[in-house]
């Protein structure tokens, strides 16, 4: 994607790890990391207040972020290297060298900081053109063909005496709570000026790849499978970059709805009253009342509910398109659900996919909040009794349910505390994903203690429509 006007380029540059690795190194990718190998991207940004010229960024806070930065990934020095998916039978793995490094590129823009390190509706456009591009480079040797890719790429836009947006983009080899890990782990060495290494000694990454175990035996092969069946499509999609997520000719807005504590509190109550109601009329229930609803399960379902409510109000009369399914899928950290210890720190995919179920027309009526709380929490109990229950059929549900239905997908975690992230300037005034039309981003709210923040992706036309949805389920759980 071009730089558009309101932006240009400042500096492009490679930071390697301050000691660089003697030799190469390989790193083998585990049966959890396969189903997520390839070009699969997640992308972040963190805003911050920086009253400062650009100029000054430069001199002052740049040599900072690169110093601290080659610090860090001298402890997590994967990130430097590439994932490499040579043909089948061969596995992927990733390589670091001594002289691999990440790409940061430095952009001043004129653009309206504060309109778009806001809540409101602001262009996808514009926040794609804040996050950084990974490109894939395909190496031929006799019959085999390589393809490889950068781990990850950042970003930071200078909003000259305005603000700063950090953004990085990487391939989804390690999931959000190893970004996390490396983000932490940079902010904290960069707040110290780089002498301060207390946050990185207490919890250096963990790369053995022994740690976890196939719990069936067969995973692995499963997955290898279905990981070079999804390869075989990669040339015919065109990954000559990170994936966009808006074409041209659509109006796509993200926004974020904050959820304040007392809000979640209110559609807790409401949801167990009315569950206690329904079980005192219907003797037989599949679904139990629990003793405790987490705010995950109940904002999300109440987010969902809303979304097709919004998406799909216009269907009444398509009998083909009420009892369509719609699913809801997200992804749940194993790294304490096994009966073998994982540590925190373990570098890589520790993840298991959970989805939930419904009819449309179900989702959509009267008792759709319920409902969706029900198939919600359903799926969560299933995962924590049986973290990998249906494992081997990953593949075939993901692609039933977007050939078949409608999907919402999670990203992010309150747990991850992304607010937290001081880099020397302060806590962020606001973090983003950047993601398709049909995630959710999730995180804890950067204002409002036990609150949380839902980013979507709506048409333009929409959005209006979806906020009153919500507004009238505030409204309605409160009475």
């Amino acid at each position: 994607m071009a730089v558009p006007k309101s932006q240009k380029i400042v500096e492009k540059s490679q930071v390697g790890g301050a000691a660089p690795l003697a030799g190469s190194k390989t790193l083998p990718l585990t049966f959890l990391d396969l189903p997520l190998t390839g070009p699969i991207y997640v992308r972040r940004q963190f805003f911050y207040q920086f009253p400062y010229p650009t100029q000054h960024f430069i001199e002052t806070t740049l040599p900072k972020l690169k110093h601290s930065l080659s610090l860090t990934l001298q402890q997590f020095f994967p990130l430097a290297g590439n994932l490499l998916c040579p043909s089948p039978p061969h596995k992927p793995f990733i390589r670091s060298t001594h002289d691999d490094s990440i790409t940061l590129t430095i952009i001043e823009s004129t653009s309206n900081f504060n309109h778009l390190s806001s809540n409101h509706p602001k262009s996808l456009k514009d926040l794609d053109h804040l996050v950084p591009k990974l490109t894939f480079t395909t190496l031929h040797h006799d019959d085999d063909e390589t393809f490889m890719f950068p781990l990850v790429a950042l970003q930071v836009t200078v909003f000259p005496n305005h603000g700063l947006c950090i953004a990085i983009t990487y391939c989804h080899v390690m999931d959000d709570c190893c970004c996390s890990h490396f983000i932490k782990s940079w902010s904290s060495i960069c707040q110290s000026g780089g002498v301060d290494f207390k946050f990185i000694e207490k919890s250096p990454p963990c790369f053995d790849r022994e740690v976890l175990k196939d719990p069936k035996g067969s995973l692995e092969a499963i997955f290898l499978r279905d990981y070079f069946e999804e390869r075989s499509t990669w040339k015919d999609k065109l990954i000559d970059q990170t994936p966009q997520y808006v074409s041209d000719d659509q109006d796509y807005v993200k926004s974020t709805i904050v959820f304040g504590r007392d809000d979640i509190e209110g559609l807790k109550r409401w949801v167990l009253n009315q569950w206690s109601c329904y079980s005192s009329q219907i003797h037989v229930d599949k679904f139990k009342i629990p003793k405790y609803l987490s705010k995950f399960v109940v904002t999300c379902a109440f987010v969902w509910a809303s979304l097709v409510k919004t998406r799909c109000r216009n269907d009444d009369d398509h009998h083909e398109e009420e009892v369509k399914e719609e699913y809801f899928r997200f992804s749940a950290d194993c790294r304490e659900r096994l009966e073998y210890p994982v540590p925190k720190t373990y570098f890589g995919n520790c993840l298991t996919l959970c989805h939930a179920t419904l009819e449309r027309k179900v989702l959509k009526g009267e008792d759709g909040f319920l409902n969706a709380v029900k198939v919600i929490e359903r799926a969560i109990a299933d995962m924590k009794k049986e973290p990998f229950r249906d494992a081997e059929n990953w593949r075939a549900s993901f692609t039933k349910m977007f050939v078949l239905g409608s999907t919402l997908l999670v990203t992010g975690s309150p747990k991850f505390s992304v607010y937290e992230t001081d880099f020397g300037f302060g806590r962020p005034t606001k973090v983003e994903m950047v993601h398709s039309f049909k995630g959710m981003s999730l995180a804890e709210s950067g204002d409002q203690e036990g609150g949380l923040e839902v980013g979507l992706v709506c048409k333009s036309t929409e959005f209006e429509y979806f906020i009153s949805v919500i507004q009238q389920g505030l409204e309605a759980s409160k009475s």
